[in-house]
C-alpha cells in the first residue's frame, strides 16, 4: 500500500467559523511529532530540523520547525521555546501552534509556561482519539484507562502526572467540561473568555475529532491572543478549521526495490517485539542491540558482502532500561544507522531516533509526502533518500509491515497470490 497524501481541506467559503488565517507556525519537541503535525495541518508545508528557520522570511507554507528539546535540561528547553517565539516576531505573520506528546511526556510544564508569555491565554487540548488518546475531567485516557494507571512512563524519570492541572504546575489551568465543549459555539467562546480574563488557561476535555474541531474552532474565533498547545489530534481540527490553499498533491515515488530498506527501532514498547517479528516473517534480518553495549560505543554491525534488503536494527529491552538513558542509546543506535552501507531509506521509530539519525547523515529538512497509517510519515530528503517516521508508542501488530510494503510494494506480493 502506498502512503497516502494528507486529505485536502474541506472546501468550504470563509466564514465566521472557517476564517481565512496566516499559515501556521508550529514548534515541536522531537521529530516524530514535528512530522505527524506537518502532515496534520494538511496546507502547504515545510519542515525543518533547524530551529534558525523560525525567523525565515517566506509566508507561502506553513513551518513546522523541530526544536528536539526532549533531551535538553528543562531549563534549556524553556529557552529554546522562548528564542523561537521571539524569533518568529521578525518574520511573517504565523498562527502559533505548540506540539505536545499526547501522553505528557517531555519538558511540558516548562514549555508551557514560556509558550503562554505574552499570551492572553493557552488553549491546552491533549487528546489524540486516532491513538486512544482522550481527555475526560482534566484526566488523560489511553484506551480508556488513566494516563497515571497505564505504562506509557515507563522510560521516564518521574511517575506519570494524574491531570492536566497536575502537569502543568507552573500554569493556572481550569478544566473545561465536555458539556460545555459540545454546547452552542458562543457558550464555549464565552468560557474560554472567563478563564482567560481569570488569569488562567482552558484546558477542554475532548473524546472525539468533533470535540476538537469546536475547540479548535474557539480558539480561532477569540484572536491570536489565544494560541493553541496540543497533540496530533488538535493539530487536525486546526487543518480541518483552517481555510487555505491545500498541501499540492505527491504521486507516490516509484519503488527503489533494488536500495536496502534500513528499520531502525528506538523504543522500549513492548508492543514492537510484535511489529518487528512480521518483519523477519518477511526475510528480514534483524539485529537486536544490548543497550549497555550501545551506551559503550562497543557495538559494531557485523561485516556483510552487502547490505541486507531489509534490515532491523533495535535496541534489545528484554532486561530492561534504565529511565533517563534514551538520547544517548538513541545517539549510538543514530551513528549505526548513519554507517549503514547502501545508502538505504530509512523507517525511524521514537522522535529522538529519528532526529539523531538523521543529524548523523546532515539531513536538515524534510518533505512530508503523507501518511502511511496514522503517526507513520512518508517523507523525501533534499537528496531524494524517502524516510518514514513514527512514535514509537504508535501503530498496530501490523504497523512496522505495512511501511515495509508501502515502501517495497514487491514484499507483499507472495501474500497477495495465496
Amino acid at each position: 500500500m502506498a502512503s497516502q497524501p494528507s486529505p485536502p481541506r474541506p472546501s468550504v467559503p470563509p466564514s465566521a467559523s472557517a476564517p481565512v488565517l496566516p499559515y501556521v507556525l508550529a514548534l515541536a519537541d522531537d521529530l516524530s511529532g514535528a512530522a505527524e503535525t506537518a502532515c496534520a495541518l494538511g496546507g502547504p508545508v515545510r519542515l525543518s530540523l533547524t530551529a534558525a528557520d523560525v525567523a525565515g522570511t517566506a509566508a507561502a507554507h506553513d513551518l513546522v520547525v523541530d526544536l528536539d528539546t526532549r533531551h535538553l535540561p528543562t531549563a534549556e528547553a524553556a529557552h529554546a521555546v522562548r528564542t523561537a517565539l521571539r524569533a518568529a516576531q521578525a518574520g511573517p505573520p504565523r498562527l502559533l501552534y505548540k506540539k505536545v506528546d499526547s501522553q505528557l511526556r517531555g519538558h511540558l510544564a516548562a514549555e508551557a509556561a514560556a509558550y503562554a508569555e505574552e499570551a492572553e491565554a493557552v488553549v491546552i487540548a491533549p487528546a489524540l482519539p486516532a491513538a486512544g488518546r482522550t481527555v475526560t475531567d482534566g484526566v488523560v485516557h489511553v484506551n480508556g484507562v488513566p494516563l497515571h494507571r497505564t505504562d506509557g512512563w515507563r522510560a521516564e524519570r518521574a511517575a506519570a502526572p494524574h491531570s492536566l492541572p497536575e502537569a502543568l504546575p507552573g500554569l493556572p489551568v481550569r478544566t473545561v467540561p465536555l458539556d460545555v465543549v459540545r454546547s452552542d459555539p458562543a457558550a464555549l467562546d464565552a468560557e474560554f473568555r472567563r478563564i482567560a480574563d481569570s488569569g488562567a488557561h482552558p484546558a477542554p476535555d475532548a473524546e472525539t475529532d468533533t470535540d476538537l474541531d469546536a475547540v479548535a474552532a474557539s480558539a480561532l474565533r477569540l484572536g491570536p491572543g489565544f494560541r493553541l498547545l496540543g497533540s496530533g489530534g488538535l493539530a487536525l481540527a486546526l487543518g480541518r478549521v483552517l481555510v487555505r490553499p491545500a498541501a499540492a498533491a505527491h504521486s507516490p515515488a516509484p519503488a527503489q526495490d533494488r536500495a536496502p530498506l534500513l528499520f531502525v527501532v528506538g523504543t522500549a514498547e513492548p508492543a514492537v517485539v510484535a511489529q518487528i517479528a512480521h518483519l523477519t516473517a518477511l526475510g528480514a534480518h534483524h539485529v537486536p542491540l544490548d543497550p549497555a553495549d550501545l551506551a559503550t560505543g562497543t557495538v559494531r554491525l557485523p561485516r556483510t558482502a552487502a547490505a541486507p534488503a531489509l534490515t532491523v536494527l533495535s535496541i534489545d529491552g528484554s532486561a530492561g532500561l534504565h529511565p533517563g538513558t534514551g538520547r544517548a542509546l538513541s545517539a549510538a543506535l543514530g551513528a549505526l544507522a548513519a554507517a549503514y552501507p547502501g545508502r538505504p531509506d530509512l523507517v525511524l521509530t521514537g522522535g529522538e531516533t529519528a532526529r539523531t539519525t538523521l543529524d548523523a547523515l546532515g539531513i536538515r529538512e524534510l518533505e512530508p509526502l503523507g501518511q502511511i497509517h496514522h503517526g507513520a510519515v512518508h517523507s523525501r530528503t533534499p537528496d531524494g533518500r524517502r524516510v518514514v517516521t513514527r512514535p514509537g508508542s504508535y501503530g498496530a501488530e501490523d504497523s512496522l509491515l505495512r511501511i515495509a510494503t508501502a515502501l517495497r510494494p514487491s514484499l507483499a506480493a507472495p501474500a497477495a497470490t495465496t
